[in-house]
C-alpha cells in the first residue's frame, strides 16, 4: 500500500462526508476490504489488550477470566449482524450499498474506538481515582466519533436524506435485536436435540 492509501482512513474520519464519498465511488474495493480486515483485528487486539491490561481503577473485567475467543466474538458478531440486517432494510428501502460497501464503511468507522481506547490502556495503569473522569470522557468522545461516522457512512453509501438515515439505523438496531433472538432460540434448540439424542443413546447402551 502506498502513503496515500495509508493516510485515508485518518483522512475518512476527519473529513467524513469527503471521505466517504471516495469510498464508494473513487477508491479501489479490494483496498478497502483490506484496510477493513485490518482495522477489525486491531479492534480485537485493543478489546483483548484493553480486558487484560487495563489499570484496575477502571477494568470492570477480571483478567483471570478473560476468554480471547468471546473477545473476537463481541466484535465479529455485532459487526455481521449490523451489516447483515442493514443490507436487508435498504434492500427493501431502495438503498444504493452493496454489502460490501456497507460492511467497509462500518469498520471505517471504528477507528476512532481504536485510536483513542488504545492509548488509555496504558495510560490507566497510571492514572489516579479523580483523573478517571477523563477516561470516562474519552471513552464516551470516541463512541460519539463512531455513532456520527456511522451516521454518515450509511447515509453516503445509500444517497439516503439524514431522517432516513436515523430510521434505517434503528431499524437496524431493532432487527439485530430480533436476529439474536433467532440465533438465540436455534442454539437453544440444537442443544435440546442433542441433549434428546445422547439420552437415547444412553438409554440403548445402558439396556444392550
Amino acid at each position: 500500500m502506498n502513503k496515500e492509501i495509508m493516510k485515508f482512513p485518518f483522512y475518512l474520519i476527519v473529513h467524513p462526508f469527503n471521505g466517504y464519498w471516495d469510498l464508494k465511488y473513487e477508491m479501489n474495493k479490494r483496498i478497502n476490504l483490506i484496510i477493513s480486515f485490518l482495522v477489525i483485528f486491531l479492534m480485537v487486539l485493543t478489546n483483548i489488550l484493553r480486558t487484560q491490561y487495563s489499570g484496575f481503577l477502571v477494568n470492570i473485567y477480571n483478567p483471570n477470566h478473560m476468554n480471547s475467543f468471546l473477545e473476537i466474538l463481541y466484535v465479529i458478531v455485532p459487526l455481521l449482524f449490523w451489516c447483515i440486517a442493514n443490507w436487508s432494510l435498504t434492500t427493501l428501502m431502495d438503498g444504493e450499498g452493496k454489502f460490501v460497501e456497507i460492511f467497509t464503511s462500518t469498520c471505517f468507522a471504528l477507528i476512532p474506538l481504536i485510536l483513542l481506547n488504545f492509548p488509555w490502556i496504558w495510560i490507566s495503569n497510571l492514572i489516579s481515582m479523580e483523573e478517571t473522569a477523563f477516561y470516562y470522557f474519552t471513552n464516551s468522545f470516541a463512541l460519539i466519533w463512531f455513532l456520527f461516522l456511522l451516521f454518515i457512512g450509511n447515509m453516503t453509501v445509500h444517497q439516503f436524506t439524514p431522517l432516513k438515515s436515523i430510521t434505517i439505523m434503528i431499524l437496524t438496531v431493532i432487527a439485530m435485536g430480533f436476529m439474536a433472538f433467532l440465533c438465540l432460540l436455534f442454539f437453544s434448540l440444537i442443544q435440546q436435540i442433542i441433549a434428546f439424542i445422547s439420552a437415547i443413546y444412553q438409554e440403548i447402551v445402558i439396556r444392550y
